[in-house]
């Protein structure tokens, strides 16, 4: 069974980027373990989700695909040196790499965006150009094995590039 680890704010996250996506993965039979730096992360819809394992304890090694989920405080990955060594341990290990709104800014940071293309939420559109990406307006953008989506409204879509990314 492949395993997803999916990286949430602590406050707040969107909840249907996280839920939808999170709904599709397993519907597709994966394992979906969930992260963040608190024990429960809050959505801005008002969801608690409990965290199945802190941030600190992670292993990129141990998942098939690592997805970072928006919100505004999503923001806090954003330079967070272990969350672009995760975003660049998954590309250098050919594992699929997934970021949706402002959470792409966190993965063009790392700089594992360089002469991809990409989307995110227009919020951070500038920090992804500045990555090096090349910008598309879609709702959902897959570039080899990193899929970058543009919010809520892609979160269904986002998930289902997701597992076909991770059928490949």
């Amino acid at each position: 069974m492949k395993k997803i680890l999916m990286i949430l704010a602590e406050d707040p996250f969107r909840d249907p980027e996280y839920f939808e996506p999170r709904k599709v993965l397993e519907k597709a039979g994966y394992s979906v373990t969930t992260t963040s730096t608190a024990p429960i992360a809050h959505g801005a819809e008002g969801a608690e989700v409990k965290i199945d394992k802190p941030l600190k304890d992670v292993n990129s090694g141990d998942y098939d695909a690592i997805v970072f989920i928006g919100g505004a405080g999503s923001y806090q990955y954003h330079n967070d040196k272990q969350a672009h060594q995760l975003a660049k341990d998954a590309v250098s290990s050919d594992k699929v790499l997934g970021a949706i709104c402002a959470a792409v800014g966190t993965i063009a940071n790392a700089g594992v965006l360089k002469g991809k293309k990409a989307t995110s939420h227009s919020g951070v559109t500038d920090m992804v150009k500045a990555g090096g990406a090349i910008y598309l307006t879609q709702g959902v953008v897959t570039d080899g094995k990193i899929i970058t989506a543009e919010g809520p409204r892609a979160a269904k879509a986002f998930g289902e590039a997701l597992v076909k990314a991770l059928e490949s």
